[in-house]
């Protein structure tokens, strides 16, 4: 990993300057990103509000060294801003304010978008898989769990991967939902449903003939 710049990547939950200032410190890279009426100032003005900045769908800014928040006693950041341009039909509803220690727009742009790619991995690891939010276990077993979490998901994963090369993956779920740009469901969710599936088609294959038949 000493090959590699880690950046540490967080929504609008994670907006505090607190953490960032940590990170920088600790010579890491950040992207997160900023509610609205978050404040901020630029070099000899007064603080305003992100939603003030002038911005049109397509339109990317970047303001270095800005002071985000009136809190006092935190060094200085850079701030970001973006607003993708309408595609498929879709508009993003607002821009994107990201407060970084990166030196330019496109490079935070860039990696802050690549965090939608681990949408459907939230789900796998939560509701939609292993519900990992609700083992409410101790710090040691929680490391435990993760990795027996990471080894039945790669199992998963695969399974999912060889279904979705095979074409087989709309016998297992619906692909895709109207107006929507990101994929329903991960090839994790799909190999592991796809398994239950399965298991439910040679179970109840005969039953439900019988049922029809009476």
């Amino acid at each position: 990993m000493k090959h590699y710049q880690l950046v540490v990547i967080g929504d609008r939950e994670f907006h505090g300057i607190e953490l960032a200032s940590w990170l920088h410190r600790q010579g890491l890279k950040y992207v997160f990103r900023q509610k609205k009426d978050t404040t901020f100032r630029k070099k000899r003005q007064d603080f305003q509000p992100l939603h003030t900045i002038p911005l049109s769908p397509g339109d990317r800014r970047f303001y270095p060294d800005v002071n985000l928040t009136q809190n006092k006693g935190f060094g200085r950041c850079n701030l970001a801003v973006y607003w993708k341009r309408k595609y498929r039909g879709k508009q993003e509803k607002e821009p994107w304010y990201l407060s970084t220690n990166l030196t330019d727009v496109s490079t935070t742009v860039k990696i802050y978008g690549q965090r939608f790619g681990i949408e459907a991995m939230f789900k796998d690891c939560k509701t939609g898989g292993y519900n990992l939010e609700g083992s409410q276990a101790s710090p040691d077993r929680l490391v435990r769990l993760i990795l027996l979490i990471a080894i039945a998901m790669t199992s998963a994963w695969l399974q999912g991967q060889k279904t979705q090369f095979s074409r087989q993956q709309s016998y297992v779920c619906r692909p895709s939902d109207l107006n929507r740009n990101r994929k329903r469901h991960s090839a994790f969710w799909i190999g592991l449903y796809g398994y239950n599936w399965i298991i439910s088609l040679n179970g109840c294959q005969d039953l439900v003939l019988e049922m029809m038949a009476a």
